[in-house]
């Protein structure tokens, strides 16, 4: 990740809606942010638990803006109003449910939406694999059909292409590296890899359906006498569900104290989507990935 806020160096700041910065974490996620000149924020929430949280965590916030708002919900939907009336740039979560920040941008009424369905990418340093991994969806998408996957799928690639200028390995992960009808995500990435096979997914080389260990050993891909450009060598890895992914992405995270960043794509403008219990290295460079894509100008039609 320290590449990537090499890679920001000289932008301006991305204009930024903090939603219910009410506790130290996001807090102080933004304020270092702003300090390290990668965001300017606007702190939106309740502003007597805004002020309270600063003072107890000592953080000074008298340059930043606040928008009061009298509760999460309020909040939400008066980060859209900041984005719709060009005041912000970009969307970042704070102490508040996934749910409820993501309501009003996936809302019709919001204008954030584009004809791609919205998902979510962690970017990890992980010290146990060669490269960077790009994680997907592990965020956003409870319910994931097979559209769904598809766009997933083009989100994280478009992502990659975009920040390392080449074409990425794409990794379908189920629990075998067989198409097994009593194993639906195997069937599901079978699919997957034929829709790109017919162009219908493009900018990437995709396989699947891969087990976890076919997709990042070499070595277990050669014992299992698999022969593909991805297995071993994967730069992005699809899971089946936001529950597969979501595991692995914390378990990396707390265990293996793996580097990592996050960001939604799919939407008009970034958001940058942290769990509550995030720290702020991981805030830091979720909003760095953010500054990075915005002005790049990634977003799909």
């Amino acid at each position: 990740m320290a590449k990537l806020k090499d890679r920001i160096k000289g932008m301006a700041p991305l204009k930024t809606a903090v939603i219910c910065p009410t506790d130290e974490n996001s807090l102080r996620g933004a304020f270092e942010a702003a300090s390290a000149g990668i965001i300017e924020p606007i702190l939106v929430g309740p502003e007597a638990e805004i002020r309270d949280a600063a003072q107890k965590a000592g953080i000074d916030i008298t340059k930043f803006e606040i928008v009061a708002a009298m509760d999460d919900k309020a909040a939400a939907q008066a980060g859209i109003d900041l984005v719709k009336t060009g005041r912000a740039e970009a969307l970042m979560k704070g102490l508040i449910s996934t749910g409820t920040f993501l309501r009003p941008i996936v809302s019709k009424e919001a204008g954030l939406r584009t004809g791609r369905r919205m998902s979510h990418v962690f970017i990890m340093d992980d010290p146990d694999y060669h490269k960077p991994l790009y994680v997907t969806d592990a965020a956003v998408n409870n319910v994931q059909s097979l559209q769904t996957k598809k766009d997933i799928t083009q989100n994280a690639i478009d992502l990659f292409r975009l920040l390392e200028g080449r074409e990425p390995k794409v990794a379908l992960l189920s629990a075998t590296e067989k198409a097994v009808p009593d194993i639906p995500s195997s069937m599901e990435a079978k699919e997957l890899k034929e829709m790109a096979a017919r162009g219908e997914i493009t900018g990437g080389i995709v396989d699947g359906p891969l087990a976890f260990d076919n997709a990042i050993s070499a070595e277990a891909a050669r014992l299992k006498n698999i022969h593909s450009k991805v297995a071993g060598d994967a730069d992005i890895l699809v899971f089946p569900s936001l529950e597969a992914g979501n595991i692995f992405y914390k378990s990396r995270s707390f265990m293996s104290n793996a580097e990592r960043g996050g960001i939604v794509l799919g939407a008009k403008i970034p958001v940058i989507l942290t769990s509550r219990a995030a720290d702020s290295e991981t805030r830091l460079s979720s909003a760095a990935l953010a500054l990075l894509y915005a002005r790049k100008g990634a977003q799909p039609s």
